[in-house]
């Protein structure tokens, strides 16, 4: 007999011998039910993540939005600018650590009514272009949009495209307010 012929014979009883097997069963049928299951479980847990992170960031909007509300920031003394306000952002996101700093963008806008109000974005070709942001609180009485945009860094591929998708693999979450402000001053 011929080696090739051997070598057939031979795989040809392997392959009867695993296919009558049943060792192993359990672990082959884990294996291909593992992966969806993983799956599933990790993109659960990165939508939790990011509802977590998008409500945060509200209640700190709305927050440090309060002190341009009551004029807290414009009797302040000394240079109040974009910076200012989102280190009041940051402290109220102070568990995200040094990464708010650095993935927070804010934007304040003055309108004359509330019917002319719109909310421009800021993203241009994939990314946040800090050039179109703004920082205008107004005085008393002035009707005032306040936003905070925080790119998030998409842990799970597969949610690449949930919400406003930015390039990088980051998508951007949006906070807004807004309000007249307080007639506060003398």
């Amino acid at each position: 007999m011929s080696p090739v012929i051997s070598i057939f014979k031979g795989l040809r009883r392997f392959a009867a011998r695993f296919a009558r097997g049943r060792r192993g069963a359990a672990a082959v049928e884990f294996a291909l039910v593992s992966i969806p299951f993983f799956a599933l479980l990790f993109g659960i847990i990165e939508i939790g993540l990011i509802y977590f992170v998008a409500t945060t960031l509200e209640a700190a909007t709305n927050e440090a939005a309060r002190e341009i509300r009551t004029g807290q920031l414009q009797t302040q003394t000394g240079t109040v600018n974009a910076t200012t306000f989102k280190t009041l952002i940051c402290n109220q996101l102070s568990w995200l650590g040094s990464s708010c700093t650095s993935n927070l963008f804010v934007q304040v806008q003055t309108y004359s009514s509330f019917a002319t109000i719109t909310q421009p974005t800021p993203i241009a070709n994939g990314q946040i272009n800090q050039n179109n942001l703004t920082f205008s609180m107004g005085g008393p009485g002035d009707i005032v949009l306040v936003q905070a945009f925080y790119e998030w860094t998409v842990l799970a591929p597969a949610l690449d495209n949930i919400g406003t998708p930015l390039t990088g693999g980051k998508m951007l979450l949006t906070s807004t307010a807004v309000f007249r402000n307080e007639p506060y001053g003398s």
